[in-house]
């Protein structure tokens, strides 16, 4: 079996991303792995025939990815201080993608997802992040429901 010295854990900075970082800091503190944050901005949707995006748009994902970029700093600062080594990342693209190709990318040992326990029409409007990347992982994943 492979040891585990990379942990991914994508994150969104919702109400429950507290929750899920002490959780994975324990579990990295148990391994003695370091963790490596990741945060997906996703490009503007754009409907119609619009062959770029408008200016608007352009700036709008340049501050997302701005605005993401300085929490994912305030996260590793504060984390870094609680326990092992912690890197972050803020990526743009498609969610599930990105995360399944940031952690090929690193070659991580294990990714801890959150969840949103969403259930019924909102669960199959909105999809579910974390069982895509469950699905399309290829090295183990452990998810953690904040209720």
């Amino acid at each position: 079996m492979k040891k585990i010295h990379k942990i991914i854990v994508p994150i969104d900075f919702l109400q429950h991303t507290d929750q899920l970082v002490e959780y994975a800091v324990y579990i990295a503190k148990s391994f003695g792995a370091t963790l490596y944050f990741v945060n997906v901005v996703e490009n503007p949707h754009l409907y119609g025939d619009y062959d770029f995006p408008p200016p608007s748009m352009v700036l709008f994902n340049t501050e997302m990815v701005k605005k993401a970029e300085e929490k994912m700093q305030q996260l590793v600062d504060k984390t870094k201080t609680a326990g092992p080594g912690c890197e972050g990342k803020v990526c743009q693209g498609v969610v599930v993608d990105a995360i399944i190709d940031y952690a090929q990318e690193i070659d991580g040992d294990l990714i801890i997802i959150g969840t949103h326990g969403r259930k019924g029409l909102e669960k199959m409007w909105l999809g579910s992040v974390a069982e895509r990347v469950i699905k399309r992982a290829s090295c183990p994943t452990l998810s953690c429901n904040p209720y």
